[in-house]
């Protein structure tokens, strides 16, 4: 899953998301989905006038995060030993 991480370069900028929408041009209710993560993508544009006004690399703004339910099932899973190790 990937991560859109506006609050916390504001946040280290001492800014907020309203300045970041007037900014940009990008509407409060877009950088809300996104913050959110309830946004299925990022358009280009989106993400460079983001990087612009924030002073930045796309990939400061984005974060590749563990998959929770992944994670959890890895956790649950016994740790099985391979043909070569166990004989």
């Amino acid at each position: 899953m990937i991560e859109i991480r506006v609050d916390e370069l504001l946040a280290e900028r001492g800014q907020t998301f309203y300045w970041l929408a007037k900014g940009t041009g990008i509407s409060h209710s877009t950088l809300w989905r996104l913050k959110k993560g309830r946004s299925v993508g990022i358009n280009f544009s989106t993400l460079e006038r983001i990087c612009h006004m924030l002073d930045c690399q796309p990939g400061d703004v984005l974060r590749l995060a563990a998959d929770k339910k992944k994670a959890n099932e890895k956790a649950k899973k016994p740790a099985t030993r391979s043909k070569r190790e166990s004989g």
